[in-house]
């Protein structure tokens, strides 16, 4: 029953029309940077900086170079939003339009019922990341051969240049991590869904944090607490491309986010299960 459960859940999930929009967009905003990509001389700058260090340009204005350099921005703005606009959807628009009261007049306990909906998200959450990375990597296939790859990431002390089968792995690996980050933020908004507000309220809420947690990041005064920040252990998807790659440091990253996404459930089941619904 449990699976029979989250397959009518996803089926809710991705029958709603604002759940595709995610994927629309990356479509179309990637589509838009592959444009301004073969129309600009966007690679001069890092030939001059390759050949200064060394290497030929030629090896490393590659498919997945390109891919990665349309990751960056989307990661950083678009995921967040789209991940907790479906998030904050999945408690609160039910008891918006009160289908929650009807769920709940079944023999089904509100822990069950919220972990089959957080289940769901997780899910759309990964296909959403899977769905990011894929359409990156074949639009920028379709202009750039595939060869090998350039990393850099100053803000992260990250300087790498990799073979395209190397590359391709640290791809794979830093999709891996990206899907963890969606899913903390998809448990966060689904948290603040779990509350008596509006769907609209969950998903800014989630942002909001999100944002905050941003900002002291980077406050000088915060630099000793970074640990204590969300936002610090999201660059774990940029991390895996140092060189050497900390490996016990984005494990120690993940195993805190995979604590914060439970708390954050926990949280919002308790929140939940005290709640009036159907009065």
């Amino acid at each position: 029953m449990f699976f029979a459960q989250l397959k009518n859940e996803l089926w809710k999930l991705f029958g709603k029309k604002r759940t595709y929009i995610g994927f629309g967009s990356f479509v179309l905003v990637q589509a838009v940077m592959m444009l301004m990509f073969k129309y600009t001389r966007w690679e001069t700058q890092f030939e001059t900086m390759l050949s200064g260090n060394g290497y030929l340009a030629a090896d490393y204005i590659s498919a997945l170079t390109v891919a990665l350099i349309m990751l960056t921005p989307q990661v950083l703005l678009l995921l967040p939003l789209y991940v907790a606009l479906v998030g904050g959807d999945l408690v609160a628009k039910e008891a918006e339009d009160g289908t929650l009261r009807m769920i709940l007049s079944r023999p089904i306990s509100r822990f069950r019922l919220l972990l089959v909906k957080w289940i769901a998200g997780i899910i759309f959450a990964m296909l959403l990341v899977l769905a990011l990375n894929a359409i990156a990597l074949v639009f920028a296939r379709m202009l750039f051969p595939w060869k090998g790859m350039f990393v850099f990431a100053p803000m992260l002390q990250t300087f790498g240049v990799f073979s395209a089968e190397d590359g391709a792995k640290l791809y794979f690996f830093s999709s891996l991590f990206i899907s963890m980050n969606a899913i903390v933020l998809m448990s966060l908004s689904f948290m603040f869904s779990c509350l008596n507000i509006k769907p609209a309220a969950a998903t800014i809420l989630a942002l909001s944090y999100l944002f905050i947690n941003m900002v002291m990041e980077n406050i000088p005064f915060f630099r000793d607490y970074q640990g204590w920040f969300i936002t610090h252990h999201f660059d774990c998807w940029v991390r895996v491309f140092q060189s050497p790659t900390q490996w016990s440091r984005i494990l120690q990253s993940e195993l805190t986010l995979l604590a914060v996404s439970a708390t954050a459930f926990l949280i919002g089941a308790t929140v939940f299960h005290v709640r009036d619904i159907k009065s």
